[in-house]
């Protein structure tokens, strides 16, 4: 089972081309966001899926996908 982190998507399709960009708008670390970007987050704040939904204008399944463990070895 793996959840995977569909930031990167959804900065393209706010145009939003950097991720020092979405740290302004968002006043989130680097660090966090950089892990997010790279699908490398072991976790992630309630707070921080909060701020990207507000800034991107999304929801949490807007940013977040659940892939079975079948399909992920495919």
């Amino acid at each position: 089972m793996t959840i995977r982190i569909k930031l990167s998507t959804k900065m393209a399709e706010r145009r939003i081309r950097t991720i020092s960009e979405l740290h302004r708008q968002t006043g989130l670390g680097r660090g966090t966001l950089t892990a997010l970007w790279y699908n490398n987050a072991k976790r992630i704040d309630l707070k921080t899926l909060d701020k990207l939904c507000e800034v991107l204008n999304c929801q949490p399944s807007d940013l977040l996908e659940y892939v079975p463990a079948q399909q992920e070895q495919k």
